[in-house]
């Protein structure tokens, strides 16, 4: 990659909008250097645009300052890489012409590197306590397992996935709708400053740029790129989560959701995820088992081992048999069990051998440890 090359694309960042796929178009078809020369020019109009956008875009390229850009980066300790970097993620190149043009980068280690295993964990800003948890511990155990936790860095989920990640040691990485060197939500600056020491903060806009509501909307194809899969904790149905979990979904990543409560509005958007292509999980081990390699699979979920389900199958059936409230005799035992009736007897025997059943004259009578566990096995009625 060339100098020229370089302040081109950065060049182009301080132009062009995250996500023009106008734009990207031009890149592909005539190369960065040859957009960034038209632009700068004004004369020779490219193609795909109007005469009023074409005005806006060369009246922007005026301003456009790309070594300014990189000396004001290097200073707040902010590199540029760029498609063909040994930094740069492969998989962005999914996102086709909507590809970045580049993305700056504040913290030590390897972007691309990071992104290999890499999950977002992102939702609702006005988030329940619930929410906050659910985040929270699903990025902790994510960063314990070896996994990046990938999010905005906005109030709610975003920054409770940033915090448990953080919290348990691990790596996480936060894509910002703005200059990565001017944190936003200015309440999280110094959330976003811990990410930057112990993770990375990244970004497509160039220093000290500003974000605004298509940005937001536009960051969120990135991190479904940048990442394996995307997990929704919370998200309302108009929520931007879920345009990063749709976006996942048309590049071909995992996309999970977690349930809420049925009568929570904040769970609503999760749910009719749930209700298309969406997996439903419930903690890291289940996230890891949808992106994780062949094998990692969560532990088989049980209720809790009952006395009785210890039991031989025989005498299970022989306990099934007797009736709640009353004594019953071996014969009737039998029948009921459907085995014969000195079966029955031995049955029973072992089964007051254990304290299960007590003898009641000619009959046989459960015990109340019994009645407590046969209630347990068969639910409430």
């Amino acid at each position: 990659m060339t100098d020229g090359e370089l302040l081109a694309r950065v060049f182009l960042a301080r132009v062009i909008e995250p996500g023009d796929e106008v734009a990207g178009r031009w890149v592909r078809e005539f190369g960065v250097e040859e957009v960034a020369r038209r632009l700068r020019d004004g004369r020779e109009v490219l193609p795909g645009v109007s005469g009023k956008r074409w005005g806006g875009l060369v009246a922007r390229a005026g301003e456009a300052g790309p070594r300014r850009d990189l000396t004001v980066a290097a200073e707040a300790g902010v590199r540029f890489v760029r498609p063909g970097d040994g930094e740069w993620p492969g998989q962005l190149d999914d996102l086709g012409d909507a590809r970045p043009l580049g993305l700056w980068v504040r913290g030590r280690p390897s972007l691309r590197m990071w992104a290999l295993r890499s999950v977002a964990v992102v939702g609702a800003r006005a988030c329940t306590e619930y929410g906050a948890h659910m985040a929270a511990t699903l990025a902790a155990g994510l960063a314990e397992r070896g996994w990046v936790v990938v999010s905005g860095g906005a109030y709610g989920v975003d920054g409770a996935a940033h915090r448990g990640a953080l919290g348990a040691g691990g790596a996480t990485v936060a894509v910002l709708a703005c200059g990565v060197d001017r944190p936003y939500p200015r309440g999280h600056t110094e959330l976003i400053t811990r990410i930057a020491e112990q993770g990375l903060v990244v970004g497509e806009l160039p220093p000290g740029d500003h974000p605004t509501p298509s940005r937001f909307v536009l960051r969120n194809r990135v991190i479904a790129a940048l990442t394996r899969g995307t997990v929704v904790v919370e998200a309302a149905y108009r929520s931007g989560s879920l345009v990063t979990a749709r976006a996942a979904q048309r590049l071909g990543r995992h996309t999970m959701g977690v349930p809420g409560p049925a009568t929570s509005g904040l769970s609503a958007g999760v749910h009719e995820l749930l209700r298309g292509d969406a997996e439903l999980v419930t903690d890291a081990e289940e996230v890891v088992e949808v992106v994780g390699d062949m094998g990692e699979l969560a532990p088989e979920r049980r209720g809790p081992v009952l006395p009785r389900d210890l039991l031989e199958p025989g005498a299970r059936r022989v306990l099934d048999a007797l009736p709640a409230r009353r004594a019953a005799t071996a014969a009737e035992v039998g029948r009921g069990a459907q085995t014969t009736q000195d079966e029955a007897v031995a049955r029973l025997y072992e089964l007051r051998s254990l304290g299960y059943v007590e003898r009641h004259g000619d009959g046989w009578k459960l015990t109340r440890q019994a009645m407590i566990s046969v209630r347990g096995a068969r639910g409430p009625s």
